[in-house]
């Protein structure tokens, strides 16, 4: 049914191998996200962790507006993360070749 078993082990340990790897890439990417027309800018890792924030001067005085824009940076930050993500899973399981180790389509 699966063929060989030593070389879907094999497979596997690979599909591991470059797992991990991908992972690593993606944690050590960095993302700047600016919102408010750069009023704002949030920088975040590839693991989604905010590593610092740029406030414009002009926003101190206008809590309301400067949460607004906080949020909207963190969260667009955190979706360019995401899509990272699931592009790079993507594009690993694309060099494969379209391997199915269950063999189905």
């Amino acid at each position: 049914m699966f063929g060989n078993l030593g070389d879907m082990g094999k497979m596997l340990e690979g599909m591991q191998e470059n797992a991990k790897k991908l992972q690593a890439e993606l944690e050590s990417k960095v993302f700047k996200v600016k919102s408010g027309g750069g009023m704002v800018e949030v920088t975040i890792n590839g693991k989604g962790e905010v590593i610092d924030i740029n406030i414009d001067d002009s926003l101190l005085d206008d809590k309301d507006s400067l949460q607004i824009l906080l949020i909207g940076a963190i969260n667009d930050a955190n979706k360019m993360v995401e899509d990272n993500r699931q592009n790079s899973a993507l594009g690993m399981l694309g060099g494969m070749g379209g391997a199915n180790p269950f063999g189905t389509k």
